[in-house]
């Protein structure tokens, strides 16, 4: 008779006999546990095993002339962790209808990448100091705009890709529009509690009596701006997916995130252009700086599409 030599023989390490069919947990990183969908608890992360955080970093950590450190990252660890497990339940990674392809999204990331360097060498090429400057605050620009345009580009091509379709298509893609309906709406409204919760909090903290202990300052700077990093940690775990799957309208249509991708692309070029004008360098170089994104993009989701149609018979109209 052999033994198995991945599963340890003797008792556990409470004292108890080990069942015959306590197999060991496989080893997770920390770093990749974090990559998952639900955070691990604070108390498991802080429990100084191995493969969490080592135990000097703990005793470090609360030391006390460090809780100024100390207290933030374990409120702020509690908030973003709940903050994430509600924004991947309303916006999952793989949302239903999602059909994922290896080479597209290969072909993807290159295509990104390839931008984001080619990019880079135009401004450094080509580019001055005052364009250097104004980076930041076109990319401000963007990040603003960019659930908004996506909202209404969204909306554009399910009303367009609705009247296009079949009657007893039409049926099915309205039972199905409510989810994703819901998930822009609780996206939106994260958004608009932005700025309400700032300025809550700031009165909060004005009105906070002057000559109090640290403990009770501390304490009412908690209520007052815990609420308003709840939410920009949700908005921050939460724009990725929702970006990227277009509000979960995978669901209604297979083919509608890859839409609203190449019609999104071409709003922001045309954003870009109103408002920064051409790239630096050569005209025709910048011509073709400002249309490659959006062509690539384009070519990219129509190319998508294509596969879709020939792999998984994904119709427009069906």
């Amino acid at each position: 008779m052999s033994i198995d030599a991945r599963r340890p023989s003797g008792p556990s390490p409470a004292g108890r006999p080990r069942p015959a069919d306590d197999s060991p947990r496989p080893y997770t990183p920390l770093w990749r546990r974090l990559r998952e969908d639900e955070w691990p608890p604070l108390g498991e992360v802080l429990r100084g095993r191995r493969e969490q955080v080592p135990q000097w970093v703990v005793l470090v950590l609360f030391l006390p002339c460090l809780w100024w450190l100390t207290v933030p990252l374990l409120v702020g660890y509690q908030l973003a962790r709940t903050a994430r497990r509600l924004a991947r339940r309303i916006f999952p990674v793989r949302p239903q209808g999602l059909v994922e392809d290896p080479q597209v999204l290969r072909v993807q990331r290159v295509r990104a990448w390839l931008a984001l360097a080619m990019s880079g060498l135009l401004l450094a090429a080509f580019g001055g100091w005052d364009d250097l400057a104004e980076a930041p605050g076109q990319f401000l620009l963007r990040l603003l705009y960019a659930p908004w345009l996506a909202l209404l580009t969204a909306a554009l091509v399910v009303t367009l890709l609705f009247l296009a379709a079949r009657p007893g298509t039409r049926r099915a893609m309205r039972t199905r529009l409510w989810p994703a309906a819901r998930s822009a709406l609780w996206y939106f409204g994260a958004w608009t509690l932005v700025p309400l919760l700032f300025m809550a909090a700031a009165e909060g903290m004005g009105l906070l009596p002057s000559g109090v202990n640290v403990l009770l300052w501390a304490s009412g700077m908690f209520v007052c701006w815990a609420p308003f990093w709840w939410v920009i940690f949700f908005l921050v775990f939460a724009s990725g997916p929702a970006l990227r799957h277009a509000f979960n309208l995978s669901a209604l249509h297979a083919a509608l995130p890859a839409l609203v991708t190449s019609v999104l692309v071409w709003v922001f070029a045309f954003l870009g252009l109103s408002t920064g004008g051409l790239p630096p360098g050569p005209l025709p170089l910048a011509v073709c700086a400002i249309l490659g994104g959006p062509v690539s993009v384009t070519a990219v989701a129509w190319w998508e599409i294509h596969r879709l149609r020939l792999r998984h018979g994904v119709r427009l109209r069906g």
